[in-house]
């Protein structure tokens, strides 16, 4: 979060990054824009489709994830929220 965080600060680009643990999908997810999910947890993406059938989900790129890419993390959510 932190890389992605800085990234987007460092850009301009305004956005609110948080996280929370897939059980709260349903509680928060719906008033998201796009979620994404860490690699490690990948297999949850169908169940928190399931709780926020409104909003994309995708898990993180591993090899982004992994070289706190914050870049190309935020590159992704772009993408998924068509911007």
């Amino acid at each position: 979060m932190k890389a992605m965080r800085k990234y987007a600060a460092f850009v301009g680009f305004e956005c609110q990054i948080n996280a929370y643990g897939v059980s709260k999908a349903s509680e928060v997810g719906p008033d998201a824009d796009c979620i994404l999910v860490g690699p490690q947890i990948r297999y949850q993406v169908d169940a928190v489709k399931k709780e926020v059938s409104n909003v994309p989900v995708e898990a993180i790129d591993m090899k982004a994830y992994g070289m706190l890419d914050g870049e190309k993390v935020i590159a992704q959510a772009k993408r998924m929220m068509g911007i």
